[in-house]
């Protein structure tokens, strides 16, 4: 893979442009991670391809091997893993949770403590996730409780 890139004051819009024989999981991730520089997600229901805005995102979970994006609108598989989206989401708001689920913090509405130090996160479209022990303490932080 050969990477070039081309600085010129004259250029008014950055432009970004792969050449290749054909789409790769490899490139496919490489576009992902630049949507999500421009707040989109790409993901997939069924047979079809969606770019998702990030902002829309409520959490993701990992099952199985599979990465799942739940929004308003409906749940959507990822071709990413679950610490590649971390990494790429985490200025957009969003928290690790568990092992295998990130909670985007905005569409928190309750917390509730529970067994075993974890806390019970209900959110705006009224599901209920556990938030690990491990986690439990930075997520109270992140959202200034005490």
């Amino acid at each position: 893979m050969k990477i070039g890139i081309q600085v010129d004051e004259k250029i008014k819009d950055t432009e970004i442009i792969i050449s290749c024989s054909r789409l790769t999981p490899e490139i496919e991730k490489i576009l992902a991670t630049l949507r999500v520089l421009d707040r989109q997600l790409t993901a997939m229901k069924g047979d079809e391809i969606y770019l998702l805005d990030v902002s829309k995102v409520i959490y993701i979970d990992a099952v199985d091997r599979k990465t799942f994006i739940y929004t308003g609108e409906g749940v959507y598989e990822s071709k990413l893993k679950l610490y590649e989206l971390e990494w790429q989401l985490c200025e957009c708001g969003f928290f690790r949770a568990s092992k295998s689920c990130l909670v985007q913090l905005r569409y928190i509405k309750s917390l509730k403590a529970d067994i075993n130090r974890k806390i019970r996160v209900t959110l705006e479209n009224g599901e209920q996730l556990m938030v690990s022990r491990g986690y439990a303490e930075e997520l109270k932080k992140k959202l200034g409780v005490k």
